[in-house]
């Protein structure tokens, strides 16, 4: 006889179990609000409609609240994503609220109340889901709310996933140990290393954890078997991490010939005009309304400038841009004037850097002539940053893809930038680490994700960044 079936008792936080239920309350709130909000201003629409409207409104987003639920089930929800998946929900709400409305046989709305409706609950929509995004992982970067892992491998799959996972906090993953037949000498995350795969089973019971992650081979179908298997008896999310070369970094699409899965390597995203017409778009709005204002920040620094030192107000430099093309690259001057500027990188504590220089590299304030080279179309507000000649001449002999970099347009920030690979580069590995980060984003490319750089960008400005020097 067998005895009774092991059970796990996962303590989870205090407020889990209420958070999907508060944001989906939330968002009803601000849905009735906005509607009532747009018939004030609309008296006719109340008295042609009543309440029947309301109703189907509310019955409209039902099915999306559900949906959007699951979404926060995702650790690894990454906020441009999020916010694409919720201006899809508020889209789907609105086009089934039409449907019912016809339905019903219910006169549609006028156009501008419709426009006014949605023009209002999608921002603000965006606006609540992204801030309890933010909390959430927040809450989570101090050590709370978070998911206990184990990773079934030794090897560099299962390095690359927990380095992924720590890299942002904000996931909640805390990982309870390694599983392996062996653990290699090598192996960066040894003190981890908790044993063999007999001694899993007795393992997550007795650390309660909640999900395993399964890095070795697909081809040893025992082990496959043994685990997945104990975590349907736990009752343990199980995932599946296949072994993809490091040097692959894009996204894949999941497709089958047959009932054989086969991953497929996507195109980069730029490439379709569409998107390039999107960016582009995007660029000229955004670089001319800021030139437009741009005398009241441009005229106070240009005198500071002047009168800090001797020389001109703006530096230009010649610096590789899209496709390796040279383009002159603007700057307010934060130097003496010298004649190491085209070949000497500035260094922490350079003296060649004026006073009012290092506040304006520690704010980013120098930067912001680029968008004049934004608005030319030299450069991109995102885009990876624009090294000069000699940058470019050292390091693509010592970095293989160094020149897959210039595939897009150079940015005034980027990826590499928000993630912390800025300033000096005084080994080679920093800017291995850059350009690593300049590829993913071409690869992984979003509008959405290019308004989350955006926004860390102004929030490491604000704070003041200890690369920027």
């Amino acid at each position: 006889m067998t005895g009774p079936e092991p059970k796990i008792n996962r303590p989870t936080g205090r407020y889990n179990r209420y958070y999907r239920k508060i944001l989906i309350a939330v968002d009803f709130v601000i849905l009735n609000a906005v509607f009532f909000g747009v018939t004030m201003m609309n008296p006719d629409v109340e008295v042609l409609h009543g309440r029947l409207v309301w109703l189907l409104l509310n019955l409209a987003y039902v099915p999306v609240a559900r949906y959007q639920g699951r979404i926060h089930k995702i650790r690894a929800l990454q906020m441009d994503r999020l916010l694409l998946l919720t201006l899809r929900g508020a889209l789907c709400q609105a086009l089934l609220f039409i449907f019912l409305l016809y339905l019903m046989g219910q006169e549609p709305l006028p156009l501008m109340t419709f426009v006014e409706l949605y023009g209002l609950f999608t921002p603000l929509l965006m606006l609540w889901w992204g801030s309890a995004h933010y909390l959430l992982k927040t809450y989570r970067r101090s050590g709370r709310s978070f998911s206990r892992i184990v990773i079934v491998g030794c090897r560099p799959t299962a390095e690359r996933l927990l380095t992924e996972m720590r890299l942002d906090p904000g996931f909640g993953y805390l990982c309870q140990g390694f599983f392996d037949i062996y653990c290699p000498p090598d192996f960066r995350y040894k003190n981890l290393y908790a044993g063999n795969l007999a001694d899993l089973e007795e393992f997550v019971i007795r650390e309660a954890t909640d999900e395993i992650f399964y890095t070795l081979s697909g081809e040893n179908s025992e082990a496959v078997q043994l685990v997945s298997g104990l975590c349907e008896k736990l009752m343990i999310k199980f995932h599946y991490v296949p072994q993809i070369s490091p040097y692959l970094t894009r996204r894949f699409r999941l497709d089958a010939i047959g009932q054989m899965p086969v991953l497929e390597v996507r195109h980069n995203p730029l490439e379709r005009g569409v998107n390039r017409v999107m960016k582009r778009t995007f660029d000229i709005v955004f670089s001319g309304l800021f030139l437009l204002f741009s005398p009241l920040i441009f005229i106070p620094v240009a005198v500071a400038v002047k009168l800090s030192s001797p020389g001109p107000v703006f530096f230009k430099q010649v610096r590789t841009g899209y496709r390796g093309r040279d383009f002159l690259c603007w700057k307010f001057r934060t130097m003496h004037v010298n004649n190491d500027a085209d070949t000497v990188q500035a260094t922490r504590n350079d003296p060649r850097k004026t006073r009012l220089g290092e506040f304006l590299r520690r704010t980013s304030i120098d930067e912001l002539p680029q968008f004049i080279n934004v608005f030319k179309g030299d450069m991109s507000i995102v885009g990876p940053r624009p090294h000069m000649l000699k940058h470019t001449e050292d390091y693509r002999r010592l970095i293989d893809q160094y020149m897959v970099r210039h595939l897009i347009k150079p940015g005034i920030t980027g990826w590499a930038q928000v993630r912390g690979f800025r300033g000096q580069t005084e080994e080679l590995w920093q800017m291995e680490k850059r350009v690593e980060n300049d590829i993913w984003y071409i690869e992984h490319w979003t509008f959405m994700l290019d308004m989350k750089i955006i926004v860390r960008t102004v929030i490491n400005a604000l704070r003041g960044e200890d690369g920027a020097f």
